[in-house]
């Protein structure tokens, strides 16, 4: 089950949580060089962990290149979503979304 986020949750320790929750379950080797809705599930992951970790670095703030990125890549999870089947761990998708966009939502200025 996907954690809830509440109004008094910091979004940094929201997102940290999500992180550590989905970081409990194993990459699944199927995925490697899998598409789905013609993107790379693999460079997916790997690209919105970047951005997430980076984040959660700077202290809930990503430069200007980084938040881009995550923009690009939380619509790709959009595009994604409704092709996943449960063989695609649909459940890692979805918190990653939420996470993209808890920073993605966030009034943080990006850091130089």
């Amino acid at each position: 089950m996907i954690s809830r986020v509440t109004e008094i949750d910091a979004p940094e320790a929201v997102v940290a949580r999500l992180l550590q929750e989905l970081l409990s379950e194993p990459w699944p080797a199927r995925l490697n060089s899998a598409e789905r809705a013609g993107v790379d599930l693999e460079r997916l992951d790997s690209d919105i962990a970047g951005c997430v970790t980076s984040w959660l670095d700077n202290g809930g703030s990503l430069d200007a290149w980084r938040l881009g990125i995550l923009d690009r890549k939380l619509s790709e999870l959009e595009q994604i979503l409704p092709e996943l089947g449960e063989a695609d761990q649909p459940r890692r998708w979805r918190l990653w979304h939420e996470m993209a966009r808890l920073i993605t939502d966030t009034d943080s200025p990006p850091a130089t």
